[in-house]
C-alpha cells in the first residue's frame, strides 16, 4: 500500500530514514524473511487462534518493520495474547538489539505466549509478564521508544494516558483495531488526533487498522 502523506511527515519528524518508512508502509505487500521454523510456528499460532486474538500476518509484518525503522530499544506490548505479535516485534528487535516486555492478562494465554516466544528463539529478547497491565506497567522500569496496544478496546484511552508520558521523544505508539472497532475507542482516537504533543495517522496493512502516533520533542 502507498504511504499516506501524514505518516511520512510524522516519521520524518521522528528522524526515521525515508527508505525505511517506505519499506514499513509496503510491509504488508510482500513476505518478510524469517527462518522456515519461525514461519511454521507463526502459521500454527494463527491456525490455533480460534478466538481471533492475534493480529493479521500483514499487521505483524508492519510491526516488525516499524520496530526496525524506529531502531527501537525498549518496547512495550499491552495485550500479548498467544504471542503472535510479540514474535513479529521480537524479530524486529533482534535487528536493533532491543527488548520487549509483553503483558498478557490471562495466565493461561501468558503461558502459551511464553512457550511460543521460546520456540521462536526469542526468549532473550521478549519477556512475558502475566497479569493486569494497569498494575504491571508501573513495575516496568524506564521509558519506552515503541509501544503496541492491543488490549480491551474501551481501555485504550486509559492505557494511552498511562504510557504516553513515558514514551521517549520521537517514540512510536501503535494501536490495533482502530478501523474495525473504532466505535469502542472514540475517546482514544480523539486524544491521539488532537494532541499537541504528537502526530498521528491511521494505516491499514489489513482491514483492522493501525494507528501510528509519534511523540514530538518538546523543550
Amino acid at each position: 500500500m502507498a504511504p499516506t502523506r501524514s505518516v511520512l511527515i510524522a516519521l520524518a519528524r521522528a528522524r526515521v530514514p525515508a527508505l525505511i518508512v517506505l519499506l514499513a508502509c509496503a510491509a504488508a505487500a510482500r513476505p518478510s524473511a524469517q527462518s522456515p521454523e519461525v514461519s511454521r510456528l507463526l502459521a500454527g499460532i494463527k491456525a490455533a487462534d480460534t478466538d481471533l486474538l492475534a493480529v493479521s500476518q500483514e499487521d505483524g509484518r508492519f510491526l516488525r518493520t516499524m520496530v526496525i525503522a524506529a531502531n527501537a530499544q525498549q518496547a512495550l506490548e499491552i495485550g500479548g495474547a498467544n504471542g503472535y505479535s510479540a514474535i513479529w516485534i521480537g524479530l524486529g528487535l533482534r535487528e536493533t538489539g532491543g527488548h520487549l516486555t509483553s503483558i498478557e492478562y490471562d495466565p493461561g494465554r501468558a503461558k502459551i505466549e511464553a512457550d511460543n516466544i521460546r520456540k521462536a528463539g526469542l526468549a532473550d529478547i521478549v519477556r512475558v509478564v502475566p497479569g493486569d497491565a494497569f498494575k504491571k506497567i508501573p513495575t516496568v522500569p524506564g521509558t519506552f521508544d515503541f509501544v503496541f496496544l492491543d488490549a480491551w478496546k474501551r481501555d485504550y484511552k486509559r492505557f494511552y494516558d498511562m504510557v504516553f508520558p513515558r514514551l521517549r521523544a520521537h517514540g512510536l505508539f501503535l494501536a490495533h483495531n482502530v478501523v474495525n472497532k473504532q466505535s469502542e475507542m472514540r475517546d482514544f482516537l480523539a486524544a491521539i488526533q488532537n494532541s499537541p504533543d504528537a502526530v498521528s495517522s491511521i494505516v491499514t496493512p489489513s482491514g483492522e487498522g493501525m494507528s501510528v502516533t509519534v511523540k514530538l520533542a518538546r523543550p
